[in-house]
């Protein structure tokens, strides 16, 4: 069985598709290869990793990418989880199916840590429902 192949874009390749790609691929397991990528790659969030590792899940290896990186590859699905990202998103080929989801930068947070990694939990939490019903709809693959 092939692996159906994923991309998750938004702007900075810092918070929300970094959190998107962990989970993702933890849901995912085998069935799928994840990637994930930005149109102004910023570096990875220290609060989104502290994040996910609360959940289990160790984004720590990750580094952002620019979607330049991905130029020319194919993909089934290309999930954009900001607005921007939307609007910047260049053409795949092979059409894959797009889908979008306006999902708040916990980015701009204000306040204590405390207040912070609240924010980016809300959206890790937000990400990993909207992934588990992808998941779940995804149809069997075959070779």
């Amino acid at each position: 069985m092939s692996k159906r192949r994923v991309l998750i874009l938004c702007t900075g390749n810092s918070v929300r598709s970094q959190m998107a790609e962990g989970l993702l691929r933890h849901l995912g397991g085998d069935t799928l290869e994840v990637h994930s990528a930005g149109t102004a790659p910023i570096g990875v969030s220290p609060l989104a990793i502290e994040a996910m590792r609360e959940i289990g899940i160790d984004i720590t290896g990750h580094r952002s990418k620019s979607v330049s990186e991905f130029e020319g590859q194919r993909f089934d699905t290309v999930i954009t989880v900001c607005d921007s990202a939307a609007e910047h998103c260049p053409v795949f080929p092979g059409a894959p199916k797009r889908i979008h989801w306006s999902i708040t930068d916990p980015g701009g947070a204000t306040g204590s840590h405390t207040d912070k990694l609240a924010a980016f939990r809300r959206t890790r939490d937000d990400l990993a429902s909207r992934l588990q019903s992808f998941v779940s709809s995804l149809p069997a693959k075959n070779a």
